[in-house]
């Protein structure tokens, strides 16, 4: 799916002809083009009632009468808060109401619009590299360079498009548009104060988690899932299982044989009889890092999927082998329930008696000194003052998994082998983000740094979209749903943090849905061995690839450091971060410059 939108003038018509054709276009009442894009029939849900048109472009779990209804109770673009606010699933939000136009992504950033001027009026689109084309524009070099950050660029950081001249709308809001192309932007989300109790918050989540499969599997064709062993896949694949259709799950063997995920898994698909059950051999699957610098078509920004870059084509194609129209994964289960440092500062803040029978199990279980558990928990640095703190810790190592983050997340840190001339760059970027005060996403740190981490995990999601769409696969994480992140974001923090339970938020939603046995899986599956493989594997290539590298042409990378940290021993598998960041960035840039040259040569 991808769309370009148009403002109803006959400066947005110009701009419309000017751009490549599309495969659908949905005009304005006047007649004029509205939006041009590629989408299949099961991405869109419209409706119209005389000079208002409602377009949702993705996976909204509405028919197409219920929206119709929806649009005869409005006649502002304000009041489709309310819809905005009930749509399950995931989709982006366009309307326009008599040649004003409203155009929104989701929460999660899975679904994100971004805007710009083109010959004197605005143009929006799904994707920056879009609308850098249509406006003869390339990447903005002081701003790129954030990605080279480890382990990623803090907010507001990654609010601030990449590409020269192009705004990313941002997921809490909304842009309005006028037929003179002005524009402006509103805020209409916030994010829910944590104040349910577990019994009536696990069914919210559940109820939305249900309401986000049935959104995907009431469409036609077949839809799929992972079913790794883990909580989060194990949860969509029985949900799944609830839904008429031919059930198919997969599962990719690990390269360790330790890892006990092959355990969980088995023991759920027994529970799942009636569906095919597909196990992929680690001998008929690409090795991790697996074409990770080939040029790729869409070149929004570095992927977070590199190491499994070649794994994810190999899986689609499997799946379009087998008939599979759509594809859930269990991505974002992580970010949403898994229990963060800063979980234990905020329960401090918010219910302190509730806390401290905790305190001891967790100085035990992530290995901390007291000491530096109560410098942590005592810490009250506001937000601006911390992204400061940034700027000036930005060189240093990356802190050890035993030392909680001193702050509101995990606090960003540059690679040796990066140059000073990156490193200033950034510490720029971050000073000049503090000295705009920017609330935080919540003033509790729990809650900003899960928020945080949704996000980051939606910009994933969303780009490993368009790779499958290759293969006419469309790919779901319905744990970024929106309403799915709102209804674990409203659970009391008490619930939440629950000692020596795994994902007690989940296991609690599901324990209706998933067999208790299932769910009372005590590990976590660990995959660094197929990282450490992928190294040794493509090694020899990696290394001729830094003979010629993007980011040393920019004189972000000394190339000479960085072939030496690739065949350096790395015994922490931490340490393997920053090389798959460095490696991302490289990728990205090569399709850019590739993408450039490409659209020189049909000129």
């Amino acid at each position: 799916m991808r769309f370009t939108l148009f403002p109803d003038s006959e400066p947005g018509r110009a701009v419309a002809g000017s751009a490549e054709p599309s495969a659908r276009t949905i005009a304005y009442p006047s007649g004029r083009p509205w939006i041009a894009g590629d989408w299949r029939d099961d991405e869109i849900v419209s409706a119209r009632v005389g000079d208002r048109v409602l377009v949702l472009l993705g996976w909204p779990g509405i028919t197409e009468a219920e929206l119709r209804s929806e649009l005869e109770r409005v006649d502002d673009l304000s009041q489709l808060d309310r819809l905005a606010g009930a749509l399950p699933g995931s989709s982006h939000l366009l309307a326009a109401f008599g040649g004003r136009v409203r155009a929104q992504g989701s929460i999660s950033a899975v679904c994100q619009v971004f805007h710009t001027r083109v010959r004197g009026t605005t143009v929006l689109a799904d994707r920056p590299q879009t609308l850098a084309t249509l406006a003869g524009t390339g990447l903005d070099e002081s701003l790129f360079a954030r990605y080279l950050m480890v382990t990623a660029p803090p907010w507001p950081l990654e609010d601030e498009c990449a590409w020269e001249g192009i705004e990313r709308v941002p997921p809490d809001g909304y842009l309005t548009m006028n037929p003179d192309g002005g524009c402006r932007m509103t805020t209409w989300w916030t994010i829910p104060e944590p104040e349910l109790p577990l019994r009536e918050g696990v069914a919210k989540v559940r109820a939305a988690l249900e309401a986000g499969v049935a959104a995907r599997a009431s469409l036609p064709g077949r839809t799929s899932s992972d079913l790794s062993g883990g909580m989060d896949s194990t949860s969509l694949a029985f949900l799944l299982a609830k839904h008429p259709g031919d059930l198919l799950t997969t599962r990719f063997e690990a390269v360790d044989s330790a890892n006990d995920d092959v355990v969980w898994a088995s023991r759920a698909a027994a529970d799942l009889p009636n569906a095919e059950h597909l196990v992929i051999a680690r001998a008929d699957a690409p090795m991790n890092l697996e074409g990770a610098l080939t040029p790729e078509p869409d070149a929004e920004g570095p992927s977070s999927w590199l190491r499994t870059h070649g794994l994810h084509h190999h899986h689609v194609r499997l799946l379009a082998e087998h008939g599979v129209a759509r594809h859930l994964t269990g991505h974002g289960g992580d970010e949403l329930f898994y229990v963060l440092p800063q979980h234990d500062h905020s329960l401090l803040r918010t219910a302190p008696l509730s806390y401290l029978p905790h305190l001891r199990s967790n100085l035990s279980l992530r290995r901390w000194t007291l000491g530096r558990a109560m410098r942590f928990l005592g810490d009250n640095t506001s937000y601006p003052r911390w992204l400061a703190d940034c700027a000036r810790t930005l060189t240093e190592p990356l802190p050890k998994t035993s030392h909680p983050s001193m702050g509101w997340g995990e606090p960003p840190r540059m690679p040796p082998w990066t140059t000073s001339r990156a490193v200033e760059l950034n510490r720029a970027l971050l000073l000049a983000a503090a000295r705009r005060t920017p609330k935080p996403l919540s003033p509790l740190r729990a809650q900003h740094a899960t928020l945080d981490m949704v996000r980051v995990c939606g910009d994933g999601v969303r780009r490993a979209s368009w790779m499958s769409a290759r293969h006419d696969v469309s790919w779901h994480a319905p744990f970024v749903d929106d309403r799915v992140v709102e209804a674990a974001l409203s659970i009391r923090l008490r619930d939440r943090v629950a000692a020596n339970r795994y994902k007690p938020v989940l296991a609690e939603a599901m324990r209706p849905v998933v067999p208790g046995h299932v769910l009372g899986r005590p590990t976590k599956g660990e995959f660094s061995a197929d990282v450490y493989a992928g190294f040794a594997h493509h090694k020899r290539e990696l290394l001729e690839q830094c003979e010629n590298m993007e980011l040393e042409r920019f004189g972000l990378v000394d190339a000479t450091a960085f072939r030496r940290a690739l065949l350096a021993p790395h015994p922490a598998s931490r340490d393997l971060m920053p090389l798959l960041g460095t490696l991302a960035c490289e990728a990205w840039l090569r399709s850019v410059a590739a993408l450039t040259t490409a659209a020189g040569g049909k000129q």
